[in-house]
């Protein structure tokens, strides 16, 4: 497996329900293994522990099948599901670059030996195997996606549209895309959608991993198209949230 681009596969990525199950040879292993080793974080100072999984250790419910999952673990303070959708996208664009399949796996979660090997909280899984079907989309209308509109009140959007094109393609939890962006060519400030009460319980847990995945492809762009960007807390934009929005976090473009 060559370092890939990761740009590409934002525009023709899909998550992959059905795989062959034969288990991945010991070489493609190891190298999926070292890239897990080099995934950048949100938030450094926050512990992570990623460990490659077999179906065996996963409970059924609701699981889909696959030779191999990545099972999520994380210390428990604040931004560490945001920091773990942020790690887990950059798999999930490299398992589509090097010709295999992945799927984020919200509800299923491990057995119980798997749960005790770590002492961080069990966050999340990903699916990941050669794919029974077709890996890619062909064309980006295959998205279900709301149109740009929908997701930001940039008007004179310049050089941060490719960016923001970017985010609006990112995968989300029941493809709810939880995100709203504000700002102009030089900051993009991330914010998430307050879950009503109805929606509240089954959202709280994802609504945070999407805005990790979503700030990953922000950034993931901003670098495709050379510049250089920093992910930042800035007040004044966490003072002038949306109605109905919470403020998570800013990419600042140079």
């Amino acid at each position: 497996m060559a370092m890939a681009d990761l740009y590409p596969q934002i525009f023709k990525r899909k998550s992959i329900r059905n795989y062959d199950l034969t288990p991945l040879e010991d070489g493609v292993l190891e190298n999926i293994i070292e890239e897990i080793n080099n995934l950048e974080p949100l938030y450094a100072d926050i512990k992570v522990d990623f460990k490659i999984i077999s179906q065996n250790d996963v409970n059924p419910r609701m699981m889909k099948k696959a030779p191999h999952y990545i099972a999520v673990f994380s210390e428990n303070k604040e931004g560490y599901k945001t920091n773990v959708g942020f790690m887990l996208q950059q798999m999930d664009l490299f398992f589509s670059a090097n010709g295999l399949g992945s799927c984020w796996q919200g509800i299923p979660k491990t057995k119980k030996n798997v749960l005790e090997s770590s002492n961080l909280e069990f966050v999340i899984l990903m699916a990941f195997g050669k794919a029974n079907i077709p890996l890619h989309r062909t064309s980006t209308l295959e998205f279900k996606r709301k149109p740009l509109p929908q997701i930001t009140d940039i008007r004179n959007k310049g050089s941060v549209g490719a960016l923001l094109e970017a985010a609006r393609l990112a995968p989300s939890a029941t493809n709810s895309q939880p995100w709203f962006f504000k700002g102009n060519s030089h900051v993009i400030h991330a914010y998430v959608v307050k879950p009503n009460i109805f929606r509240a319980i089954m959202l709280k847990k994802y609504i945070t991993i999407d805005m990790g995945i979503v700030i990953y492809h922000l950034k993931l762009a901003a670098e495709h198209f050379g510049k250089t960007s920093q992910i930042i807390f800035d007040e004044t934009a966490d003072e002038n949230s949306p109605h109905g929005y919470e403020y998570v976090a800013s990419l600042k473009i140079e």
